[in-house]
C-alpha cells in the first residue's frame, strides 16, 4: 500500500511579508514528521503587491510548492474553496498566510488523522487580536449556535485538517457560495478539536473588514436557520396584537374622559416610525435569503485562474534546507525579497 500524501493549502492576498515565513515554517514541520510526501498549494487572489513574485521564486527552488493565481479578486469565500478542490492529497490542511494559525499544530493534526479522525479542527481558546473583536466573534458564534438547525462549531475559523472523503463530500454540496465551516458541521464525520491560542499578526494588515465579517456571519446564519424569517412572522402577529390592545386602550380612555383626553400627534408618529423600522429590518432579512437564492441560481465558477505553476510536478518529501530569498530565511522578508523583484503586472 502506497504512502499517503498531504496537501497544505494557503490562500493569500497581499501577503508579501508573510508567504516566505509560512512556507518555511510549514516545511520545517514536514521535515520533522519526515514520512509524508506533500505539496504546499498557494492560491493568490490577484494580489497587488509582490506576493506572486515571491511565490514564484519559492516555487522555482521547491517543486513541492504549487501556485494558482486568480485572474481577479474572487473574495474570501470562493477563492479558498477553489483551492480546496484543486488539492490532490489524501488529506488537506488549511492554514492562513498571516501565521495566526500556528504551523506546529500541523504535526498534531496529522497524528489525529493517523488515529482515524476525518476532521481535525483548530479551535481558538484565546486570541491576541483586538479584545472587542474577539468578544464580538464569540457572541456571534453563540447566536449562530442558538439559531442553527444543526450543532455548529464555535470559535472555529477553518484552520484544520480534512480527509479526502470530507473534501469530496464538500464538493458534493455543489454550493457556488459555500459556508465551509457550516458544511463541516453538517457532514458530522468523526472530528477531533484541538485548542490553541491565536497569536497576533506580525506583518501586514488584516484583509477582513466589517463587510467581509458581516458577509460570512450572515451567510453562516441563513445557510443553517429559518429562524430569522419566522421571527418576522412572529413579530408581525405580536405587533398586530399590541397595536389592537393599544388602540382599544385609547378608545376606552376617550370614551371615559371625552372632554379631557386627547390622543396627540407624538404617539402616532413614534408608532409609525417604529413599525416602519421593524418592516425595513425584516425586509432586509428576507432580502438576504433572496440574495442567497439568486447566488445559487447564477452558479458561477468559484474562481478563474490566470496561471498555475508546478502542477506538473508530483508530491515530494520536504526540502531539508529553507528557501532563502537574497539571503533572508526568516523574519520579515519584504526588504530583501522584493528589492529586485518587479511587481506582477
Amino acid at each position: 500500500m502506497s504512502q499517503k500524501t498531504i496537501t497544505i493549502m494557503t490562500p493569500c492576498y497581499n501577503e508579501e511579508e508573510n508567504v516566505l515565513n509560512v512556507y518555511n515554517q510549514v516545511r520545517e514541520v514536514m521535515v520533522g514528521i519526515g514520512k509524508y510526501e506533500y505539496e504546499h498549494l498557494f492560491i493568490d487572489n490577484s494580489s497587488q503587491d509582490n506576493t506572486v513574485a515571491i511565490l514564484k521564486m519559492i516555487a522555482a527552488d521547491d517543486p513541492n510548492v504549487k501556485i494558482i493565481v486568480n485572474s481577479r479578486n474572487f473574495g474570501h469565500i470562493r477563492s479558498p474553496i477553489h483551492a480546496l478542490f484543486q488539492s490532490r492529497g489524501d488529506c488537506v490542511i488549511s492554514i492562513v498566510a498571516d501565521l495566526q494559525d500556528p504551523p506546529p499544530m500541523i504535526a498534531d493534526m496529522i497524528r489525529e488523522w493517523e488515529n482515524g479522525a476525518y476532521c481535525v479542527l483548530g479551535i481558538k481558546r484565546t486570541s491576541e487580536e483586538n479584545s472587542l473583536m474577539f468578544w464580538l466573534r464569540k457572541q456571534y458564534y453563540r447566536l449562530a449556535e442558538r439559531l442553527s438547525s444543526i450543532e455548529t462549531i464555535q470559535n472555529y475559523t477553518g484552520f484544520g485538517l480534512y480527509d479526502r472523503k470530507v473534501v469530496e463530500l464538500v464538493r458534493s454540496f455543489d454550493d457556488p457560495y459555500p459556508y465551509f465551516r457550516g458544511m463541516i458541521a453538517e457532514i458530522g464525520l468523526p472530528t477531533v478539536k484541538l485548542l490553541y491560542d491565536q497569536p497576533a499578526r506580525k506583518f501586514g494588515i488584516t484583509k477582513n473588514n466589517w463587510y467581509t465579517l458581516y458577509d460570512i456571519g450572515m451567510l453562516g446564519i441563513i445557510n443553517h436557520s429559518k429562524v430569522p424569517l419566522r421571527l418576522a412572522t412572529f413579530a408581525g402577529f405580536l405587533g398586530a396584537g399590541l397595536s389592537f390592545v393599544i388602540a382599544l386602550g385609547y378608545l376606552l380612555a376617550k370614551l371615559l374622559f371625552w372632554s379631557t383626553f386627547t390622543v396627540g400627534v407624538a404617539p402616532m408618529i413614534i408608532g409609525l416610525f417604529f413599525i416602519q423600522s421593524l418592516m425595513l429590518v425584516f425586509l432586509g432579512i428576507m432580502g438576504e435569503y433572496v440574495g442567497a437564492i439568486y447566488t445559487q441560481l447564477q452558479h458561477r465558477p468559484y474562481a478563474v485562474e490566470l496561471e498555475r505553476l508546478n502542477f506538473d510536478s508530483g508530491f515530494g518529501y520536504p526540502k531539508p534546507n529553507p528557501v532563502a530569498l537574497n539571503g533572508i530565511t526568516s523574519g520579515n522578508p519584504l526588504v530583501a525579497a522584493t528589492a529586485n523583484v518587479p511587481s506582477p503586472s
